[in-house]
């Protein structure tokens, strides 16, 4: 059963100027570490940290609580493939929104990144 569905769309160019002005700091921030070792072995770094970003987003907002401060952005994390782990004050989040799981579809291309998550909860 879905129980919520959330979408972003996000500028490449806007990731690229946090990660030249921000560096390390930025990216230990916003990604695990595992997603910045993802994110800079592929060809294409900037639309790849994008994307992550977006699905990072996209699951908060199916979980109906869009970013803000007191959540941690490392508290969700999108492996190869798309599978969503959270954890932290996410988890709880989700538990107290009934889902079980949450999934992640993105795409990408030099301008934008956008990713769409769903919510599910297991049939009882």
């Amino acid at each position: 059963m879905i129980v919520g569905i959330g979408t972003q769309v996000l500028e490449c160019a806007r990731v690229r100027k946090l990660i030249d002005r921000h560096g390390e700091a930025f990216l230990r921030r916003v990604y695990t570490d595992r997603e910045i070792g993802r994110c800079n072995a592929d060809p294409r770094t900037t639309e790849a940290f994008a994307a992550v970003w977006a699905a990072k987003d996209a699951v908060f907002r199916a979980l109906g609580a869009p970013w803000r401060r007191g959540m941690e952005w490392t508290d969700v994390e999108i492996s190869a493939g798309n599978a969503v782990a959270v954890g932290g004050a996410t988890a709880d989040r989700m538990t107290a929104k009934g889902a079980s799981r949450v999934m992640v579809t993105t795409a990408c291309c030099r301008a934008f990144a956008t990713a769409t998550g769903i919510a599910v909860a297991d049939r009882t």
